[in-house]
């Protein structure tokens, strides 16, 4: 994975040449690419006009002839280990493009959020909980929390939502309490919404819940 090409993916920038104060980096699922994320800047950025909303494609294609979809890491067991292997193994290259447009537009880690969905959400809190300068804010929809009996030493100042619907039959809800309940425990303040009839997507309710979640982290800063 360090010889991975740098990230890259679909962009929206700030209205009417606003400059850019704030950051949020959207990490999309298994089998899919940054263009299935970047329309939540659209809906954020009335709430966050001065945001920059940057979707990166994960960097490894999926192993699969004729499928055109992206993937953080390989998942063939789906189990805690491959979870937790993979996204360790895959951390620095996002680490990296985390740095390299956070100097891009002259902002520091305090003005950065990470969104992730499912496996996305893998990534945003492995490397998120990790950061030796604390994000903005955390936000984990549909996913899980790899390593959960390996969070000695992670930073706990960045807040950390968690949305996952209940019906989910891709990466079952139980998920969301087990990751809720190790953060919590691990000092990392956690804001847990399990959402009923929702399966593996994010509705109205998560758009609206991750909306003013990054307000709040936000509004600390100028």
């Amino acid at each position: 994975m360090t010889d991975a090409p740098d990230l890259d993916g679909p962009r929206r920038l700030p209205d009417d040449g606003l400059p850019v104060r704030r950051l949020v980096v959207l990490l999309h699922g298994y089998g899919a690419d940054g263009n299935d994320l970047i329309d939540l800047g659209r809906f954020w950025q009335a709430l966050l006009p001065d945001a920059a909303f940057i979707a990166p494609h994960a960097p490894e294609p999926l192993p699969f002839a004729g499928f055109g979809g992206r993937q953080w890491f390989a998942l063939s067991e789906r189990t805690p280990a491959e979870y937790r292997i993979g996204a360790e193994a895959a951390r620095p290259v996002l680490d990296r493009f985390l740095d390299m447009v956070l100097a891009e537009f002259a902002l520091k880690d305090d003005a950065l959020a990470l969104f992730g969905f499912s496996q996305g959400a893998m990534m945003a809190l492995q490397c998120g909980l990790r950061r030796s300068r604390p994000p903005a804010a955390l936000l984990a929809y549909s996913g899980l929390l790899p390593g959960a009996d390996r969070l000695q030493g992670v930073q706990t100042e960045s807040p950390v939502l968690i949305v996952h619907g209940e019906d989910d039959d891709v990466v079952p809800s139980y998920h969301a309490a087990v990751a809720s309940d190790a953060l919590s425990g691990a000092g990392v303040e956690t804001d847990l919404h399990e959402l009923p009839g929702l399966g593996h997507s994010i509705d109205d309710r998560g758009v609206t819940l991750g909306g003013r979640f990054l307000q709040d982290a936000f509004s600390g800063r100028p």
